[in-house]
This record gives C-alpha cells, sequence and structure tokens, in this order.
C-alpha cells in the first residue's frame, strides 16, 4: 500500500482528494505542519480558493520552507498547482513556492469563453509523462479556475479555453493538474494512481 501526505491546506477538497486515494489503496496522512512531512514518500497539495490566503496558510503552518526542500514527489491539484510556480497574478501579485519557473495568470474572458472556467474539457497532452500513462488522447477532465499557468517548458498536457494554458505540468519531482482529479472519473483516477506508482523518488 502506498503511503501519501496529504496537506491540509484549509481546501474544500480535501475529503474528496482523500477519498479518491483512498479508493485507489493509498494510505493517507493529514498533513498540517512540518513534523507531517516527515518520512513521507509521496505528497499531495491540494487546493481551492485564492492564492494569497492559501500562501498565508502555508507560511502560518511552517509548510513553506519544508515543502520546498521536499526531496520526494510532490503533487499539486488546482490551486495547490498553481501554487508550485513563482508567483501568481492573483490578489495584486502573491511569490508563491517557486518551485516550476513562471508565473500564474488570470483567465481572459471573451465572446463565448467565460471566467471562471468550469466543467469538462479535453486533455491535450504534448509529451510524455508518468502522470499520463494509460489516459487516452483528448480524455476530458474537470476544471473549476479563474487563473492558470501559460504553456511553458514543463506542461505536458494543455487545455483550450478562450487559448491554451498548462494542464498538467512535470518539472523534475514536482507535478501538477489544474483540473480536479477527484471529480474527473476514470481520467482523474489514473493520473492520481500513476503518481502513487509510477513517479520516480
Amino acid at each position: 500500500m502506498t503511503e501519501v501526505a496529504l496537506i491540509d491546506a484549509g481546501g474544500a477538497n480535501l475529503g474528496s482528494v482523500r477519498y479518491a486515494l483512498e479508493r485507489l489503496g493509498a494510505q493517507v496522512r493529514l498533513v498540517r505542519d512540518a513534523d507531517g512531512l516527515r518520512e513521507a514518500r509521496r505528497v499531495i497539495l491540494p487546493g481551492v480558493g485564492a492564492a494569497v490566503p492559501a500562501m498565508q496558510r502555508l507560511h502560518a503552518q511552517g509548510l513553506f520552507e519544508p515543502l520546498r526542500q521536499l526531496e520526494v514527489p510532490l503533487l499539486g491539484i488546482c490551486l495547490g498547482m498553481q501554487l508550485l510556480f513563482e508567483r501568481s497574478e492573483e490578489g495584486g501579485g502573491v511569490q508563491t513556492l517557486g518551485l516550476i519557473p513562471g508565473t500564474v495568470r488570470k483567465l481572459v474572458p471573451a465572446t463565448g469563453i467565460r471566467v471562471p472556467h468550469m466543467g469538462w474539457n479535453r486533455l491535450l497532452p504534448l509529451r510524455g509523462s508518468p502522470l499520463l500513462r494509460d489516459i487516452p488522447e483528448r480524455a476530458s477532465a474537470y476544471f473549476v479556475h479563474s487563473y492558470a499557468a501559460p504553456l511553458n517548458a514543463h506542461t505536458v498536457a494543455a487545455c483550450d479555453h478562450g487559448g491554451l494554458f498548462s494542464a498538467v505540468v512535470e518539472h523534475g519531482r514536482y507535478f501538477g493538474a489544474q483540473y480536479h482529479p477527484e471529480r474527473s472519473g476514470d481520467t482523474g483516477a489514473l493520473l492520481l494512481r500513476n503518481f502513487l506508482q509510477d513517479t520516480a523518488e
């Protein structure tokens, strides 16, 4: 059974992510401080909400530097993925964890393009990644977000909502999914399974 440390960053999706992991046979340990990261084999940072209060919470929990110094695979989900980057434009601009180069930017509304981006949309694979193993090309996933990372050298799958943005990223041992795997059926279950089983420590 794979053990995974699940960070309680105050997101409303914490319980559903935990349940999705347990359905895959994972042993889940909730983490609220740096001590909870000790001897972790895999770490997941979920998130729903805004970048500024999320970063304030991580600092208050004493998790900012321990997350930056992790030597095991880390997966960010939705807001958690955005926090892996260097900065977010949200709230006038905030420094985030700085584990993946780049700045998270607000999606731009346009005719027929609503923000927040909410609902099912297709993943567009750009290159191979252990996270994408067995996920069909153009599989659908469930998104809820107003900010996203632009395409960059670490994007392994994109999504199109008035323009392409990063839907799945990989940078060394850091991984991210902008969509909600816990709400994305088989597409989400496969991504979580792949993170638990196929990412190298």
